[in-house]
């Protein structure tokens, strides 16, 4: 909760106010036999995370009091989030901004949008980055659309079944009426099936879409992926985790084209479902087809550095019908959101937040493969985020841990069918996602729960 202090001549007029001299003569009437005149035995100090970690604990030993430990994934996590990134972001300046539609005179905002793009090709390895999108399913779309209009191919694009299935049906969405196939390619343990890929990208194809790690939390061998999209003329696009950047290789390292992901990891609390932030970086021969918002630095005529809306693609503008996009709008409070988390965290705190991802995710696989009637989905490699089968059933299993005061999940069967999943698999299957914010207790108390009759 944010607060203001009082200044050493506030306090001097209160004192006076109430006639007393000093704050220790006001706590004079205090019996001697009351007053603390001990060393105070205070512990050693604490990260902000371990200490809010540690507040939440004692607060919950009151009646009525305690909140519930987030297991949950599928496209939105509970990581933490730093209190200087609520701080910035709530200044007036910053939450009431609206778009800015005479650009060069919002110089406050541009810069913002500016260092948001930087820090996203940094991210990525990617040459250019728009100022942000909807959320990771319109990113999707977009970039496939985007492929469409480079390749000037509009009959197919092939997809991985371990793309996130609400990404898959809001791209079939956008090219419904287009007269473009949606190719989805089976899964095999997790990943996509490489050799079913190879049998239906062809210089037909426009866009190659995969996503690593996957919507199993799987890592994908997007390098091989890339190279067959090459291979046929397509575009190689990837669908990441911003947060597993900190441990994996990046997508401009993998030949990758276009680079897309949901940026909510990025210091945007889970509030029920949004607002989020859509990302999408590509290589610069592709910068004009790229949608939405392309922010770019100059100097004015005195000499002093400025910004400048480079390029704007929507419809409403001088593109006209040339336009890229019709996207209206940017999620600027989320973009700097994102901003001021990945400027706090830097390369080394990103890289720490992942180590702790994949360390505790690991543990957590590992304790929960000893829990009777739970088993392994998969056996590839993860990041933070992994499958398991419950044998009474995904639903039943959510229940049990519900019951604990435990969210995970989803389960498997709200999807539709998932090419390469049996029945059983997708009726028994749910995902647990494990982030820094959750400790080995909270892990050893989800195993307790699914192991409870």
């Amino acid at each position: 909760m944010a607060y203001l202090f009082n200044t050493d001549r506030e306090r001097q007029a209160m004192l006076r106010t109430i006639g007393a001299g000093s704050i220790g003569e006001i706590l004079e009437q205090i019996p001697a036999a009351l007053q603390l005149r001990r060393p105070l035995d205070l512990p050693p100090p604490l990260t902000e995370l371990d200490l809010e970690r540690q507040l939440r604990a004692l607060a919950a030993e009151n009646v009525g009091v305690g909140s519930r430990v987030c297991f949950l994934g599928g496209g939105a996590y509970d990581h933490y989030i730093p209190a200087v990134v609520d701080e910035i972001t709530g200044r007036g300046e910053f939450y009431t901004a609206y778009t800015p539609y005479q650009a060069e005179a919002s110089q406050g905002s541009l810069q913002a949008f500016f260092e948001y793009q930087s820090l996203i090709c940094e991210l990525t390895g990617m040459d250019v980055s728009n100022a942000s999108l909807y959320d990771g399913a319109s990113a999707v779309a977009e970039a496939v659309l985007m492929s469409l209009r480079t390749t000037d191919r509009v009959s197919k694009v092939v997809i991985s079944a371990a793309v996130h299935p609400e990404y898959l049906q809001v791209v079939q969405t956008y090219v419904s009426h287009l007269g473009c196939d949606v190719v989805v390619v089976p899964i095999t343990d997790g990943v996509t099936d490489l050799a079913k890929l190879a049998a239906v990208v062809d210089d037909r194809t426009a866009a190659v879409v995969a996503a690593s790690p996957n919507f199993f939390g799987c890592l994908e061998d997007v390098a091989a992926i890339s190279e067959l999209a090459h291979k046929h003329g397509a575009m190689s696009v990837q669908i990441f985790d911003p947060i597993s950047l900190g441990l994996v290789r990046r997508p401009g390292d993998l030949g990758v084209d276009i680079a897309v992901a949901e940026g909510q990891p990025l210091g945007i609390p889970l509030q029920f479902g949004g607002p989020y932030l859509g990302i999408l970086a590509c290589r610069e021969e592709f910068v004009r087809k790229l949608p939405g918002r392309l922010i770019g630095q100059t100097v004015d005529r005195l000499g002093r550095t400025c910004y400048v809306l480079n390029l704007q693609a929507r419809e409403q503008h001088i593109r006209r019908d040339k336009a890229t996009s019709n996207i209206c709008t940017n999620q600027g409070l989320m973009a700097l959101r994102a901003t001021v988390y990945m400027s706090l965290l830097g390369p080394q705190g990103l890289r720490e937040v992942a180590t702790a991802c994949c360390q505790l995710a690991h543990y957590a696989h590992d304790q929960l493969l000893k829990v009777p009637g739970v088993s392994a989905l998969g056996t590839r490699p993860f990041f933070k985020e992994f499958g398991v089968r419950a044998a009474g059933g995904a639903e039943r299993a959510m229940a049990r841990a519900a019951k604990a005061g435990l969210d995970v999940g989803p389960a498997l069967s709200r999807f539709p069918r998932i090419a390469g999943l049996s029945a059983d698999e997708q009726s028994q299957g749910l995902l647990v996602a494990v982030t820094e914010c959750r400790s080995r207790d909270d892990i050893d108390r989800l195993c307790r729960a699914l192991a409870a009759s």
